[in-house]
């Protein structure tokens, strides 16, 4: 008789099974836990005191860890903090560096929700942002003031596909110990590792091609672990001067790791963005196929950009994987894998093309999500880039006929087969001159 035995219903309920046999499970197991019980109490000293071992989910999880360790080492980083979601991810980052008064450099071409952080959110606190194009090198670093915290882009552009050439902007912001940012969501470890050119921080949404099967949400934030306090120190007080107790500072205490472990230790866990660790195994899950992923998914797109090319209805492929676009000989540099399966079409025929499309796909699901397994449609001007000017979004490659494609692993036959479908409907519709004259003048591919 085990001594909970001769306790009551409910103190049975409560405790009876709690200590389970030890195991060594293929899978990673699920810590589905809101706290670790410690041994004794100078365990749980030990633990306030360094951070050793477990104690809360919120500060660190073996779950989470795990994960943390795959994304850090396929990365190329030095250490790697999972985070609820991709948004979480960009704002954890930039918390780690910028305070009140701050500058921050940007590439023109980001996602809307991180558009918004910086012009709504950390404008309240004084932080100002200087917008640049993406491949302006020159802008770049007239950008710069002594302010100026961290340069921040994306390695593929949102709409247009523009590359962000890594080591270039990198190199702009050592100059004066700024560090670059990437969130390279739309390129992956798999096919671009920004550290290895010279990135200081790079973030994922973890919701997106990581987990890849489009069911859970989450954010990674990989640091390189080459914090330099001499050429940075001036730049980011709070890792290199005494903590408010009076204690040693970040960089004496953890080096060239004192970035990461800030982040880690006192900005993810106090704004408190949690990775839930169901979440996390799920993400963990699609880590382990995302090479085979992301090579079917760049090759699909490949192949599908080129058949859009060829029609009469598309006026423009924005794909870098095309010889067409003005950055093909950059992504052949920086993307040997692959130039991924994310691109816009602009149609000929304007926004009720584009409508049309969107709503006669059958296979191509009509979404805001990108990186699934699944290929998707979006219409940017009236969504993700509908609170930009008509300039602004001209300017990121977005007009009335745009679509945003993020092409799946499906058959490449069935994908195109359903655009084809799409296409040939637009002849019925009353269009613009041009998609008429154009239907006239080309003969429509029939697959």
């Amino acid at each position: 008789m085990s001594a909970q035995e001769d306790t009551g219903f409910s103190t049975r309920q409560v405790h009876v099974g709690a200590s389970v046999a030890p195991a060594s499970p293929r899978a990673t197991p699920i810590y589905l836990t809101a706290g670790f019980t410690f041994s004794d109490l100078d365990e749980s000293a030990a633990h306030f005191a360094t951070g050793s071992g477990f104690g809360y989910t919120r500060t660190g999880n073996p779950t989470v860890q795990a994960v943390e360790e795959r994304l850090a080492s396929l990365e190329g980083g030095d250490q790697a903090i999972l985070v609820s979601s991709g948004q979480a991810a960009v704002t954890v980052a930039l918390l780690g560096l910028l305070d009140a008064g701050d500058h921050i450099v940007v590439s023109e071409h980001i996602y809307e929700g991180t558009r918004g952080l910086l012009l709504d959110n950390f404008s309240r606190l004084g932080v100002e942002v200087t917008f640049v194009d993406t491949d302006d090198l020159a802008a770049w670093r007239a950008a710069i003031t002594p302010r100026t915290k961290a340069l921040f882009a994306e390695t593929l552009s949102n709409a247009r596909n523009d590359v962000l050439d890594v080591a270039a902007v990198a190199a702009i912001g050592s100059e004066r110990g700024v560090p670059l940012v990437v969130d390279s969501t739309f390129t992956t470890p798999y096919l671009l590792r920004p550290i290895e050119h010279g990135a200081a921080i790079v973030v994922h949404s973890a919701s997106k091609f990581l987990a890849g099967q489009g069911a859970v949400l989450g954010g990674v934030i990989v640091d390189d672990g080459r914090f330099d306090a001499a050429a940075s120190g001036h730049l980011f007080p709070h890792l290199v001067q005494i903590d408010r107790l009076g204690g040693a500072s970040y960089a004496e205490k953890h080096g060239r790791r004192a970035r990461g472990q800030y982040l880690r230790e006192s900005v993810a866990p106090r704004f408190g963005p949690s990775p839930s660790p169901l979440n996390a195994f799920l993400i963990g899950q699609g880590v382990e196929t995302l090479s085979l992923r992301v090579e079917r998914q760049s090759a699909n797109a490949l192949a599908v950009a080129r058949w859009l090319e060829s029609r009469p209805e598309v006026e423009r492929v924005d794909y870098v994987g095309l010889p067409s676009h003005p950055h093909h000989e950059l992504g052949r540099r920086y993307l040997t894998r692959g130039s991924g399966s994310v691109f816009t079409v602009t149609l000929r025929g304007g926004l009720e093309a584009a409508r049309h499309l969107v709503q006669s796909v059958r296979l191509v699901t009509h979404m805001t999500h990108l990186g699934d397994v699944r290929s998707l449609v979006l219409h940017p001007q009236s969504t993700s880039h509908s609170a930009r000017t008509v300039a602004e979004r001209e300017r990121a490659g977005v007009f009335p006929g745009t679509i945003r494609l993020s092409i799946g692993i499906e058959d490449v036959d069935d994908i195109i087969a359903d655009l084809a479908q799409a296409l040939e409907g637009l002849a019925s519709l009353a269009l613009d001159d041009e998609l008429a004259d154009a239907l006239d003048e080309r003969e429509v591919v029939v697959l």
